[in-house]
């Protein structure tokens, strides 16, 4: 093999290696670019997602202005072991004065085929089991909903549970309880 050869193809190699690295880096570019705009747009769809149900809520109290309490979905719930739900509820203040509201969501009963307990049952809420000071206006509702989330693990029976909502305004009883039901299949 002559020298000059030798250096034509120390020659090639070289370019080959340079065009290489530069297409790597163009991939990791166009890589990182692309998962970027996956993740702005997962998060936009959880700010759509909350914000249509806000706006259910407020669509449930336009259709009767005598109700005081909402839920999105509903107040019934099924739920699969190893998995998270909920449901999310708003206010009305329905008084001529204006209140600070607060709730608490707890065991009401626990169906007679369940091996639950009624601590194992209350430790299922993971968010917003408890709330308080929150300030509504004569006439008006919450116009963001309150979430309350359940998760339900593997081990978990499979259970009918219903769980009740106090609701105080000004530190005494503003409604009723309020019964939420939740499957566990």
């Amino acid at each position: 093999m002559s020298i000059k050869n030798y250096k034509k193809g120390q020659m090639e190699m070289s370019m080959g290696t340079i065009v290489t690295i530069v297409l790597l880096v163009i991939v990791l570019v166009l890589g990182i670019f692309f998962i970027q705009k996956i993740f702005n747009s997962g998060s936009n769809v959880i700010d759509q997602v909350d914000s249509s149900v806000n706006g259910q809520l407020s669509t449930l109290f336009g259709q009767d202005q005598t109700k005081q309490i909402v839920f999105y979905p509903s107040n019934q719930m099924i739920i699969n072991k190893g998995s998270s739900g909920g449901f999310a509820f708003s206010l009305r203040n329905t008084d001529n004065t204006n209140g600070v509201f607060s709730y608490d969501v707890f065991v009401q009963e626990i169906g007679s085929d369940c091996t639950m307990t009624k601590d194992e049952a209350n430790n299922l809420i993971i968010l917003g089991g408890t709330g308080a000071n929150i300030n509504i206006p004569s006439g008006s509702f919450l116009e963001q909903g309150i979430l309350v989330k359940f998760k339900i693990p593997p081990s978990a029976p499979l259970c009918d549970i219903r769980y009740g909502i106090d609701v105080q305004k000004d530190g005494n009883t503003y409604i009723p309880t309020v019964s939420v039901d939740l499957t566990i299949k």
